[in-house]
């Protein structure tokens, strides 16, 4: 019982993978249909080829002199213009199949991609890059391929079945028995089989991911790998992985051998209960030698289509894997979504209010903010520093909603941000990190990031505020010169006031500035420093700061510690006060 509530289990699961999948599908019926008809054109040309032969056998044996030249250019004839349409439709099913999977694959793809950015930083916080690179390609590369092999296949082999029973029911049912009593143990051996291998290619693909993930994060910190000298601690790590996913396809290929091996040997079962019984049959004269011949081929037409089937079974699994990782991204949901009360926030003066905000990145853990209460006026420049681990950086990705906290309200003009759609919020802020993100293209490409219609004559007024347009006019290409992945041709520096420029071109009231000055030289910290003043200069500006010398100018000072707002005033004022703030800012006057 146990066993069957699994096995029922395991169709229901596929049953519900292929109505997920059944909608890609939907698209393409017609081509889809298309197709089959050229495969049931096919299985029927590949089965009249032993009725021809059945006819020439007994034609022969019964009366040699029957067999007129006429006769043997007619069925000659017929046979090449059936093969003629057997290739014909052979093309069709093969082109038209490859181009409706390749269309299905581009469909589901642009759908998880679409899907991909609507999921909240919680979810790539714990989800591997690579994982979600290895669903996107390998896996939708298999859907692919059985959305239009595995029907095909199991529709030809179906008519072959029914075409083949009925022959030999023609010619003597026996033959009918001996050779359809043997499908149910293949049927049988089949289903056992199918999950063992679902399982291991499930795990395969899994660590595919894996494989990929070590291998994005080694890439690109080669330059730490390098300094460290630790290119053969790399390779240890990529060689575990590698081994493991070795473990992992030998034991798939374990049980696709012995599935083929049993199939194997099924098939001679079958091929000599035939041979045995024909022969028997032809001695006693029940059978003709016309009827034994084509039922050796038809024999060789079914098991063809068997191991084609068992060969497809291996696709099956791994295009039904497929979709279960699709709809496994699929079925994640955003954590932040609009309210379906949400409105546009327009004309925003920039006024921001924490109220009672807790806040901690995993339900039931420490809380990194707690019951904070925080005022910003319009134009007000406001800067936060304090210990690490005090969660200045998360007041800042609390502001447009990258998290959500647990409970308080954070208001913009007056209105609570949950009740702001978020991408009219998130439109009105402007964000400055510490750990820039460029685009790997061009200058231009990243900087109409901030407007995608930006002329010409904007990007160079965006790039001379940000202090940006002498060194990118200094370039190879200028605006137009590649700067490589993440950047990477750019220095720091200039990385950070490209990124400033995107924010220019954007000009929204609300500014985060996230440590931006705090992994730059003194040079380039000045630069980017008087880019930021000049960005800043009428914006509401929330300001996240390491070196305390740059906010000096702050409208307003808060220390924030893991017990909260420890203090809070002007730079005169703390000084004064003679505090947190006056001790970390002589400390690190001092350094």
């Amino acid at each position: 019982m146990e066993k069957e509530k699994g096995k029922k289990s395991t169709a229901e699961k596929n049953i519900a993978l292929m109505k997920r999948f059944f909608p890609y599908l939907k698209k393409h019926l017609g081509t889809q249909f298309m197709v089959l008809a050229c495969a049931c054109v096919s299985a029927a040309c590949e089965i009249i080829l032993p009725l021809i032969v059945r006819k020439i056998t007994d034609q022969g044996v019964a009366s040699p002199e029957g067999l007129t030249i006429k006769l043997i250019v007619g069925i000659t004839v017929a046979y090449i213009v059936l093969r003629g349409l057997d290739s014909i439709a052979g093309f069709c099913q093969s082109y038209f199949g490859h181009k409706m999977g390749t269309k299905i694959e581009n469909s589901m793809r642009e759908d998880i991609f679409d899907h991909l950015q609507t999921l909240s930083f919680s979810f790539f916080d714990n989800t591997k890059v690579g994982q979600i690179m290895s669903r996107m390609t390998s896996d939708l590369f298999d859907i692919a391929e059985w959305s239009h092999h595995f029907p095909e296949m199991l529709l030809m082999t179906i008519v072959k079945f029914v075409a083949s029973f009925f022959i030999f029911a023609t010619m003597d049912f026996r033959f009918a028995i001996a050779i359809f009593i043997l499908i149910p143990f293949m049927v049988i051996f089949t289903k056992r089989s199918r999950s063992k291998m679902r399982d291991t290619f499930k795990e395969g693909r899994h660590q595919v991911g894996e494989i990929n993930a070590r291998i994005e994060d080694s890439l690109l910190g080669v330059r730490v790998v390098r300094s460290f000298t630790n290119e053969k601690t790399e390779r240890e790590k990529f060689s575990k992985g590698n081994e493991k996913y070795v473990d992992i396809r030998n034991k798939s290929h374990k049980y696709m051998s012995q599935f083929h091996s049993t199939v194997k040997f099924l098939d001679g079962m079958t091929y000599i209960c035939v041979i045995a019984m024909g022969a028997v049959l032809m001695k006693e004269g029940i059978t003709s030698p016309g009827d034994f011949a084509a039922s050796l081929m038809l024999i060789s037409t079914l098991l063809g289509s068997i191991r084609t089937i068992v060969d497809f079974s291996e696709q099956f699994n791994r295009g039904i894997t497929g979709v279960e990782r699709f709809a496994e991204i699929m079925d994640e949901l955003p954590d932040i979504i609009d309210d379906e009360n949400a409105v546009e926030i327009t004309d925003v003066k920039g006024k921001i209010e924490f109220k009672d905000v807790c806040f901690s990145y995993v339900k039931g853990e420490k809380e990194i903010l707690h019951n904070l209460n925080l005022h910003l006026e319009p134009g007000e420049n406001l800067a936060v520093v304090g210990p690490s681990g005090g969660g200045k950086t998360t007041l800042c990705n609390l502001i447009p909603r990258f998290y959500e906290p647990e409970s308080g309200e954070i208001l913009v003009d007056g209105k609570n941000i949950k009740d702001i759609t978020l991408h009219s919020l998130r439109s009105n802020i402007g964000v400055v990190a510490q750990d820039v993100y460029l685009f790997s293209g061009t200058v231009r490409d990243n900087l109409i990031y901030g407007k995608a219609d930006a002329t010409d004559e904007e990007l160079y007024e965006a790039a001379k505020k940000a202090g940006a347009h002498e060194f990118i006019s200094s370039l190879p290409n200028g605006y137009d010169t590649y700067i490589g992945e993440r950047g990477v041709k750019l220095s720091g520096g200039q990385k950070q006031r490209i990124s400033i420029a995107r924010v220019f071109l954007k000009n929204p009231p609300i500014l985060l500035l996230d440590e931006a000055t705090s992994a730059l030289d003194n040079e380039s910290e000045k630069l980017v420093q008087e880019s930021l003043e000049r960005l800043a200069k009428g914006r509401t500006t929330l300001t996240i700061a390491h070196r305390l010398t740059t906010i000096r100018n702050a409208d307003k000072i808060v220390v924030l510690t893991e017990e909260g707002i420890a203090e809070q005033g002007s730079h005169k004022e703390l000084m004064q006060k003679d505090g947190i703030y006056a001790n970390m800012y002589n400390m690190y006057a001092i350094i």
